[in-house]
Formats: C-alpha cells, sequence, structure tokens
C-alpha cells in the first residue's frame, strides 16, 4: 500500500481531460463518463459567513461545498424525513500554522490534517493550511469536497438525531459509516447533475473521491470499538458506495448492530508476531498455491500450478508480473517485481508527499497471484475470460477467497489492512486484481472496488450471476 500515492491512486493525478467521453457499463445505474471533475465555470457565488475566511483556491473550494452540501440536504431533509433544513451556525476556515483559535474546547494550532463537526457549536471547520492544500494536489478538488460533504454529514445527524438513531451513547464508527453513506448519496445527486457548483464525472471524479477515503483510513490494528474510529478504507468505501447506490434514508437506517456485521476494522491478533507483513518469498507463494488449492479444491479439474518464470508465459504473452498461461496450466510469476509489490506501506511518505519507499503491501502482491489463479478456475468450467465482465468477476472471486480464508486455523488468514491492501491496487490504472486474462482492465475503480466487496460479503455464487 505504499509508494507514492500519485502513481498509485488514479484519481489522484487525473488531469486535462476535456470534453465529456463516455464508455460501456454503468456506474450504479449511470454512465460512465470522462471530463475534469471540479467548480463549475459558471458556479455561482456562495452567500455563506465564514470565519477567517481567505482567498486560497482551498477556502474557495470548501464554501462552494459547504453551499453545495446543503443544497442537496435542503431537498433531501424534508423527502426522506419530513423535517425542514436548518443551516450550520457558524463554519470557520483556519490555517494551523497561523493565527491561533480556540474553537471546540481546543486550539487551531493542534488542529493541522484535520476537519470537523462541532456539535456544542453547530460548526463545521476545515484546516485550508495543510489538508485541503494536501488534498487537492494529491488527489483533486472532488477529494476536498468529499471530506466537506462528510463533515456536513456529522451535522445532519446531530439534526435528524432519533431518526437516524443517533444519541450520545452512539459508537463513534456508526457515526463515520453514517456520515460516509451521507457523502456517497450526495455524491450520487452531484453525478446526476443536480449541483449549481460541481461536475463529478464518474469514472476519474469518483476515483478521486476513493482515493481520498483511502487516504483518511485509520491505521492497520486500530479496533472499530475505539473512540474516534473511522473505519479502514475498505469500510469506508462500502459506505460511500452504499449511500451512492440508495439513498440518505437507507444511510440512516444503519446502527450498531449492522456495522458490528460487516466491519472489517479490527486490532491485530496476539500471535501476528508481523503485525501483517509477511515478506513475498518463494516459501510464501508455496503457501498461498496450499491456500488456493484448499479454497477451489471443489473445482474440477487440475488446480493450477504457481512456478517462476518471469510473469510471462513461454510463448510471450501475459500479464507481468502475473500471468495465467493456458497451454500449461500455470501462473508464471515475476518473483522480485512481486517482492517489490508487496513492500510494506510507507504511510509517512502518504502523509509527506515524499519520496516513498514502500510497496501496496503484502496482501497487493498476494491478491495480483490470485487473480491469475481464478483465472484457470474460469477457463477450467468454461467461463468467458476475456469479455467485459471477465475483470470484474476475476476481483470478486479475489474478494470472495479473501473472505474463505478469514477463518481460525486458516493457512494464510487476511490481518488488518490486508483489504486497504487490495483496494490500493484497484485504484491503480494497470490494476492486475481486476483484469481479464488478456489484462484488460475496467476503466473505473468505482466498480472495481464495488466487485471486490461482493466477492467478499456474498461468496463465489455472487461473482458469477452478476458478472456472467
Amino acid at each position: 500500500m505504499g509508494t507514492a500515492l500519485c502513481a498509485v491512486l488514479v484519481a489522484a493525478c487525473t488531469t486535462g481531460i476535456k470534453g465529456e467521453i463516455r464508455t460501456a457499463g454503468d456506474i450504479a445505474g449511470l454512465p460512465v463518463t470522462h471530463f475534469e471533475s471540479g467548480l463549475k465555470p459558471d458556479a455561482p457565488t456562495p452567500q455563506l459567513r465564514v470565519r477567517n475566511l481567505s482567498d486560497s483556491a482551498e477556502d474557495r473550494l470548501a464554501v462552494a461545498a459547504i453551499a453545495d452540501v446543503g443544497d442537496f440536504w435542503r431537498e433531501q431533509l424534508p423527502r426522506h424525513f419530513g423535517q425542514p433544513f436548518e443551516p450550520v451556525r457558524s463554519l470557520l476556515s483556519y490555517d494551523p500554522n497561523g493565527t491561533e483559535i480556540e474553537v471546540c474546547g481546543a486550539s487551531t494550532r493542534n488542529s493541522a490534517m484535520n476537519a470537523f463537526y462541532c456539535p456544542p457549536e453547530d460548526l463545521v471547520g476545515w484546516d485550508r493550511g495543510v489538508l485541503l492544500p494536501l488534498l487537492r494536489e494529491r488527489f483533486g478538488p472532488m477529494a476536498v469536497v468529499t471530506v466537506l460533504g462528510h463533515e456536513f454529514g456529522h451535522a445532519v445527524q446531530y439534526r435528524l438525531g432519533d431518526k437516524a438513531g443517533i444519541d450520545e451513547n452512539t459508537s463513534t464508527i456508526v457515526k463515520e459509516q453514517q456520515a460516509d453513506c451521507f457523502t456517497g448519496a450526495y455524491f450520487r445527486w452531484m453525478a446526476e447533475e443536480s449541483s449549481r457548483y460541481f461536475r463529478l464525472s464518474t469514472s476519474e471524479g469518483l476515483n478521486q473521491v476513493l482515493a481520498s477515503l483511502f487516504f483518511i483510513r485509520d491505521d492497520p490494528g486500530v479496533s472499530a470499538t475505539q473512540q474516534g474510529a473511522h473505519g479502514t478504507a475498505f469500510d469506508r468505501t462500502y459506505a460511500f458506495q452504499l449511500g451512492f447506490e440508495s439513498d440518505a434514508a437507507r444511510c440512516a437506517t444503519i446502527d450498531q448492530a449492522d456495522v458490528d456485521a460487516r466491519i472489517t476494522e479490527q486490532p491485530f491478533d496476539p500471535n501476528d508476531t508481523n503485525q501483517g507483513d509477511l515478506r513475498i518469498t518463494a516459501d510464501s507463494v508455496a503457501l498461498l498455491q496450499r491456500s488456493l488449492d484448499e479454497s477451489f479444491a471443489g473445482a474440477s479439474g487440475d488446480p493450477p500450478r504457481i512456478v517462476e518464470g518471469g510473469g510471462s508465459c513461454p510463448d510471450g504473452s501475459g500479464t507481468p508480473p502475473a500471468s495465467y498461461c493456458d497451454d500449461d496450466n500455470t501462473v508464471s510469476i515475476d518473483l522480485a517485481a512481486l517482492a517489490r509489490i508487496g513492500q510494506p506501506i510507507d504511510r509517512e511518505a502518504e502523509y509527506t508527499g515524499g519520496e516513498a519507499e514502500g510497496g501496496l503491501g503484502d496482501f497487493a502482491a498476494f491478491a495480483e497471484i490470485v487473480s491469475r489463479y481464478v483465472q484457470g478456475i474460469q477457463v477450467d468450467v468454461g467461463a468467458e475470460v476475456n469479455n467485459a465482465n471477465a475483470g470484474l468477476r476475476t476481483a470478486c472471486l479475489v474478494g470472495a477467497w479473501a473472505s474463505a480464508i478469514d477463518v481460525e486455523g486458516a493457512l494464510l488468514r487476511p490481518s488488518p489492512g490486508d483489504l486497504d491492501e487490495a483496494i490500493a491496487e484497484l485504484l491503480r490504472p494497470r490494476s492486475l486484481i481486476a483484469a481479464d486474462l488478456d489484462g484488460h482492465r475496467v476503466a473505473n475503480g468505482f466498480a472495481r472496488v464495488e466487485s471486490l466487496r461482493l466477492g467478499y460479503y456474498e461468496g463465489s455464487a455472487a461473482c458469477t450471476s452478476t458478472y456472467p
């Protein structure tokens, strides 16, 4: 999960797209569109009072985002909850390196890399000096809108109260999952061209959103029961996609039982001496082979053999660093390249934008091998491995495998943060996890992540029926 995010996450560096291009398929019923997302050239000037406002690009984006999400909730609260919208009482922009401001019982000097909602003051605040510039420069303008939309979701929770099941005893993780889901519903409204302020493409624009949710994930090993837990990237993208695919009313039904049934955020097992980091070696790949053979023992025919063959097939074809070779039923891997991918994430480089020394994590490397192994399983049962659905079916089967081995006593078992490593790989422009036999990839990260999630929660049968 490491390397500089500009290289890892497709959304981070997508610029210069002119006009509107559509590709086959859909995103939750909407067409797949390609254009530059952000503020509309003719967007109105928001009429909002903001304390300590600057004329920076970040503040212009933030104020437009607050005005826009206010428009969204002005429609949604009466429609879904039967109550009028009430704007927040106070908005605050601050630079943690600038003038010190006391807000919500704390100093802005201690609030770098932060945006927040303060219930006692009914205030939404944002760090324009560190957090917002980092998000805008690294991921694009929609990352800023994502964070502000999320914080405004907390303000809506405060207004809904019992209608959202929120009270003083509600856990942090439930509140955060609801706010991420509300953000997804808001972005759906934007993608449907209801916004006066922003345009959002369902490919690169949504990728910016998913990239920012990946960035603001909790570190591996955090427990969902901890005060302040926000969720893994897998959990956060799940909630966002739920809102995008449904509506705000569905988001308000997220409760503790729902979260407990599916949340992946958990502490490290005391016996996990590697803290989730397993080196990609010949021995660990041999262990992966055994895990896969056990997991797919019910499939007909001989399982593919994983061999160190440079990552390509004998005839030169393939999808290095891992390829399924139909002629001899093998998965050829480039062990050295996969070992580099499997290096632990460089979290410090993520935050600073410096030169990264890490990779995507061990699970990302393993998942690339698994994606080629399941190509062999699909070929054996006569599935089409070169059509438009093949890449999504493959990612789905990787998710199904990850869920199936998450049991006590498994030869290999996912560690906290492993699913986030898979998401980091899925958001790369050249994702192998979501590629068909010849390496053709679905165009958008939203569908890639969604397919992994489907397999993880619903199993391999759902992969076949959803992606025939």
